[in-house]
């Protein structure tokens, strides 16, 4: 390694980590605004030895030119239609969207929409045209800041630790680290937050903390307070489960005080997520908080790459198949890069049909479940072997990473594969490295300022708990701390709350109309009676989910399933 240069984490989560390695060994860049010296255990879990030693794929048969070499003659080979390019969130980094411009001038079919926060994005998009957080620095002038749907101790700890000391209130089914350490925790019920959404927007009028001076510059607001007294106050309270006491209680801890909200993920991952996440939008927009004279904003996965031009061509006339419906088994070839939809991906045994019945070619830094259905791996070099450029959707601030390692002789990076494609098709356009790398990091961004707000007026949701039987619960994903997606330190536990009769340890069949898998229960009072609960990178958790789309952004709805629960 070399001395006095930055390294950016190549992880996929908000807060964008940047290190510089002293004395050959990587710290943290106290520097780097966000990280402010510090490395969070995903770092450094990808920083191990033993993790980096994957990259190489020992158990790799052949080396990387006859890798190459095949790679070249099945595209050669193959009607390029009959081809899929599908790309990950496993590794980040500007850099690595650079292997789609291959597939698209290649004419590959390449996939739309987002298994991630699609839906969610799509919502906010539509109430203030883009998806851009406010600077770091407004959350950190918040008195308090509500958490909704995020655990956001854990999925964002570097900026946690920079608001650590305010005042919370979470709202979200689970008590997450961050409803433990809350000043209110409403534990509402599944897919029921555009209804609290609405039910607070009728109590933030009654106590006259509407935000006149924004709401009076649209129209729209008027229509989204008709809309929140379309329904009665207890029948709200009857469907989410928060009680009046409590929304009072709400109130009264965020009176008089500066305000931000934290969204997460768990609101949007439904059918209709957009609107749900537009509801919530409405109603921030509704008590102020984008009036930044008063309050301080509403965080969600902002677009990084707002402000930028995309230094990489991208053919926009590819067909394109939604994410979650792709059937692998339709293509004579796939390209899987940085990804593993055997366990990323809804419904994992219709995933696995499909890749058993095509060519895959997997290309990523560590070997994961998905490579069990390989048929040719090329290993990607390592983040400290490659330079890059990290973009945050979490905040403001980018992270530089250095090549700061030789790259070893089986591997190569993302940038390179795309050149040698690019040389052996006789195909243009593909920038010099260097200068992409340059342009990332002297850019300078503006920050986004909306002159429009459109409220939602009408919402339409197919109520999961007026479907719900008796013996049916709501299923429940979540993130958890020294884990990321299907990286690290899996949890395969179902968890369950002890009111429900079962026992630690049961073994047990979740079954749900689109399949059923196998788990062991571990009971916790964290869990509400009537959900159960898998952590994000469950191996078993996707076989009973839904690979249908959401009505609006080609995205995944993970929770838009019941499930019912038997001795195994």
């Amino acid at each position: 390694m070399s001395l006095n240069k930055t390294v950016a984490c190549p992880l996929d989560c908000y807060d964008a980590c940047e290190a510089i390695i002293v004395n050959g060994k990587i710290r943290g860049n106290k520097e780097h605004f966000p990280t402010n010296g510090n490395l969070c255990a995903n770092f450094i879990s990808c920083t191990k030895e033993d993790y980096l030693k994957n990259a190489y794929f020992e158990n790799k048969k052949i080396s990387l030119q006859e890798s190459l070499d095949i790679l070249i003659s099945k595209l050669k080979d193959i009607e390029p239609k009959n081809t899929l390019f599908y790309k990950g969130s496993g590794n980040l980094g500007v850099m690595q969207s650079s292997l789609k411009s291959f597939f698209a001038k290649y004419g590959s079919i390449l996939t739309k929409g987002s298994l991630c926060d699609g839906g969610g994005g799509h919502g906010i998009s539509l109430n203030r045209q883009e998806v851009i957080n406010p600077p770091i620095e407004k959350l950190q002038e918040a008195d308090v800041i509500i958490v909704w749907g995020r655990n956001f101790s854990v999925t964002s700890s570097h900026m946690y630790e920079l608001v650590k000391d305010k005042t919370f209130i979470t709202i979200d089914p689970i008590k997450t680290h961050i409803a433990k350490n809350s000043e209110l925790h409403l534990s509402l019920n599944p897919k029921t937050d555009y209804e609290l959404a609405l039910l607070l927007t009728r109590f933030a009028y009654m106590q006259d903390l509407e935000d006149e001076d924004f709401c009076s510059k649209f129209n729209s607001s008027e229509d989204f307070f008709e809309l929140a007294k379309s329904r009665s106050v207890l029948s709200y309270e009857e469907a989410t489960g928060v009680s009046l006491e409590d929304v009072n209680r709400f109130f009264e801890i965020i009176e008089n005080k500066k305000v931000a909200l934290v969204l997460g993920l768990g609101v949007q991952k439904y059918y209709e997520g957009a609107n749900i996440t537009r509801c919530i939008d409405s109603f921030a927009a509704f008590l102020g908080l984008h009036n930044d004279k008063k309050h301080s904003g509403v965080w969600y996965l902002s677009n990084s790459k707002y402000g930028y031009e995309s230094q990489f061509e991208s053919n926009t006339l590819n067909k394109k198949e939604k994410v979650t419906e792709v059937d692998f088994s339709k293509y004579d070839l796939v390209f899987i890069q940085g990804a593993n939809p055997v366990v990323s991906s809804p419904n994992t045994q219709r995933v696995i049909d499909g890749l058993k019945n095509t060519f895959v070619v997997f290309m990523g830094t560590t070997y994961n479940d998905t490579c069990k259905y390989a048929n040719l791996i090329i290993p990607s070099c390592s983040f400290l072997q490659k330079s890059d450029v990290r973009l945050s959707y979490g905040h403001q601030y980018k992270a530089i990473s250095n090549k700061v390692q030789e790259v070893n002789e089986n591997s190569i990076s993302e940038y390179d594969l795309t050149k040698y494609l690019f040389d052996s098709f006789s195909f243009d356009g593909l920038k010099d490295e260097d200068k992409i790398l340059e342009y990332y990091i002297n850019k300078k961004v503006e920050s986004y300022v909306f002159d429009n707000f459109e409220f939602i007026d009408d919402i339409e949701i197919n109520h999961l708990y007026e479907e719900k039987l008796d013996n049916e619960f709501y299923f429940i994903t979540a993130k958890k701390k020294k884990n990321l997606n299907s990286s690290f330190k899996i949890d395969n536990y179902l968890y369950l709350n002890p009111k429900t009769g079962f026992k630690n340890e049961d073994n047990v069949t979740l079954t749900s109309k689109y399949g059923k898998a196998n788990f062991i229960v571990k009971l916790t009072e964290d869990v509400k009676e009537n959900c159960v609960l898998c952590y994000a990178g469950n191996k078993n958790a996707n076989y009973i989910t839904p690979y249908f789309s959401d009505e609006s952004s080609s995205s995944a709805m993970y929770q838009e399933v019941l499930v019912s629960i038997d001795l195994s």
